[in-house]
């Protein structure tokens, strides 16, 4: 697995992952369990619609 988010991506994965799963919490809907998804994807570096459509949201290593 190739890195494909980037260091932007990753903070509005982890806020809005930790809301969603706030929001499940507060509603005590099992719904809030979605809020996983982006936490993964954030710890990762990687997300897989990412690598489906070709976009790329880290910077380019030059070596």
């Amino acid at each position: 697995m190739k890195v494909n988010v980037g260091s932007a991506d990753k903070v509005i994965r982890i806020v809005a992952g930790v809301a969603v799963v706030g929001w499940g919490v507060y509603a005590q809907n099992w719904l809030g369990a979605i809020g996983i998804i982006p936490l993964a994807t954030a710890a990762m570096g990687w997300c897989p619609l990412y690598s489906i459509f070709g976009i790329k949201t880290c910077p380019i290593k030059k070596d």
